[in-house]
């Protein structure tokens, strides 16, 4: 009896190792970071980078969280994405189904937040005083019928998602090699422009509302273009205001995608950046909140005068 007693306490001991270690092994995967606390990695869009360092900069300010920014083309991000190099993406673009069900398959289910709305706009260097484009120029251009008054297209990055966005407004499985240029970075193709005539480029509207330091200089060397669009409604600028009423043709929904697979510091990020003061952040930088924040409205009853009386 003594032995079975023995042999019965051996094996539930053993078992509670087990459960023990099992738990262990999940909160490693989980790490230590809580919906507020914690450290994270977050893949960017790199054509979104200026409004998620501004959030970031305020979330970190506010709570002991440490967000490490992984700026990539929308192409690098993807494949990081997919291997596990971070659990939380900003892109401009839902998941597609493959991709969905890359992670259904590892048990996780993606959860997409909607944080604003963007645009790709085009530049030009200030020594032409023509400020109109229109989009059926552009993308006749992309699908090899030149035009006159576009000497060359120049994009960020052919992985990018400004490249892809506009492949597919033109029906092309890849980016174009004649006239079509592309570099690195949103800043190369601003600091390109600004020094070469007749050359049209292609960013995120977010790096001209908040351009960097280095750029400051050049950005007094280009102008933004205002587009017509397909439908030939008229000339638009890629302004909050025009973005908002939908008359700027190349605008574009912002997302974060959130696969860590549990209540973490991505789930807290994506809450900050969709609630309120990360909506006003949205808004101040130019871009267009999805949920347009409240104002408080102060109603005095007294005047200063009558509170001295």
């Amino acid at each position: 009896m003594k032995k079975f007693f023995k042999l019965t306490y051996l094996v539930l001991a053993s078992l509670f190792l087990v459960l023990i270690s099992c738990k262990q092994s999940d909160d490693s995967k989980k790490g230590v970071d809580t919906i507020l606390k914690g450290k994270v990695t977050i893949l960017v869009d790199e054509t979104l980078k200026p409004i998620i360092d501004d959030q970031i900069a305020v979330f970190e300010s506010k709570y002991e969280a440490k967000i490490n920014l992984d700026a990539r083309s929308e192409k690098e991000l993807i494949k990081a994405f997919l291997n596990d190099s971070a659990g939380v993406a900003v892109l401009s673009r839902t998941l597609n189904q493959d991709e969905i069900k890359y992670f259904e398959r590892k048990r996780i289910t993606p959860k997409a937040t909607k944080i604003g709305i963007d645009a790709i706009a085009f530049i030009r260097n200030n020594t032409s005083n023509d400020t109109l484009i229109a989009l059926e120029d552009v993308l006749s251009f992309m699908q090899g019928k030149k035009q006159t008054n576009i000497k060359g297209l120049v994009f960020d990055n052919p992985n990018s998602s400004t490249v892809r966005y506009m492949n597919d407004l033109a029906g092309l499985d890849e980016m174009p090699t004649k006239d079509v240029f592309s570099f690195k970075t949103n800043e190369d193709v601003i600091k390109y422009v600004s020094e070469n005539e007749g050359m049209v480029g292609v960013v995120g509207v977010n790096w001209l509302s908040q351009p960097s330091t280095a750029l400051k200089g050049d950005m007094k060397n280009i102008n933004v273009l205002n587009v017509k669009s397909l439908n030939n409604i008229g000339y638009f600028a890629p302004s909050q205001n025009n973005i908002a009423e939908g008359t700027y043709p190349l605008a574009r929904d912002l997302y974060i995608i959130n696969c860590q697979g549990y209540s973490g510091l991505g789930m807290g990020f994506a809450s900050f950046v969709a609630g309120d003061i990360g909506q006003r952040i949205i808004l101040k930088s130019g871009l267009l909140p999805f949920r347009m924040p409240g104002r408080n409205i102060i109603i005095k009853t007294k005047s200063n005068t009558d509170e001295k009386k």
